[in-house]
């Protein structure tokens, strides 16, 4: 099996596309849908059937979630719609999906895994996190290339509050923040991580990560190496379809 579908349902954005497994790339152009609001089980369902259906893609698919998973149940939802907590996700989508094969993962998970086998992170030891900034802030942890899952870093307390609340994309967007502003917030979470996991490598995903030139070179005083996602803002799509297939 060299081609897997990957979805990554995000907070603003619904997209995906066949994956070659082997390069690690996007076969076709990515397809992408706004996220319904509220972003409800029903209407993100239909959202990614939307995204699939665009390519008439009959094989496996797998798709991120943005909250923890555990087989395929979402057990938080931090940034969708509350109802779907308890929700069986593989079930959902593959029913609407006509009964393809579907896999649900943790969205920062699925980044970290494609980073972890072709991008930024490949033959990396120690211990690896990756950061996705966006919506919100979501994490994937790696011990030796091993995944530890649902880590969500993104709601460790900074100033009384999620960490997410004050150093996402999200927020240097509603308050305007400047990117040496916005950089000195980044650079306070990311000093309290390295507190707590003493990581080797920070890898910084999301769609911000292709603009890393503006704001990593202002990042101080972290000991471990910061680098951007190689694979961007399409590591989602990419790690969805390696966890669907096993990889």
């Amino acid at each position: 099996m060299r081609n897997v579908f990957g979805v990554d349902v995000g907070g603003s954005g619904i997209k995906g596309a066949p994956v070659d497994l082997e390069r690690g790339d996007l076969v076709q152009e990515r397809h992408k849908v706004l996220t319904p609001q509220p972003a409800t089980p029903d209407a993100v369902a239909g959202c990614v059937a939307e995204v699939v259906s665009h390519f008439g893609w009959s094989g496996p698919v797998g798709i991120t979630f943005p909250g923890v998973i555990t087989a395929n149940t979402v057990r938080t939802a931090a940034n969708v719609a509350k109802k779907w907590v308890g929700v069986d996700a593989a079930r959902l989508f593959g029913d609407r999906l006509g009964g393809l094969p579907v896999t649900v993962v943790n969205d920062a998970d699925a980044a970290g895994v494609a980073e972890m086998r072709v991008g930024a992170g490949r033959g990396r030891k120690g211990t690896v996190i990756l950061l996705t900034f966006g919506t919100g802030i979501g994490s994937a942890v790696f011990i030796d290339g091993h995944l530890v899952p649902n880590t969500e870093l993104g709601h460790l307390e900074l100033h009384g509050h999620d960490a997410e609340k004050h150093a996402s994309t999200k927020v240097k967007e509603d308050e305007d923040l400047s990117w040496s502003h916005w950089a000195r917030r980044v650079q306070k979470y990311l000093a309290h991580v390295e507190m707590l996991f003493s990581p080797e490598l920070f890898i910084v995903g999301g769609g911000v990560s292709r603009k890393a030139d503006k704001f990593l070179p202002l990042i101080e005083g972290i000991e471990a190496e910061i680098v951007p996602a190689q694979l961007q803002n399409n590591a989602g799509i990419v790690g969805a379809a390696m966890v669907a297939a096993g990889r």
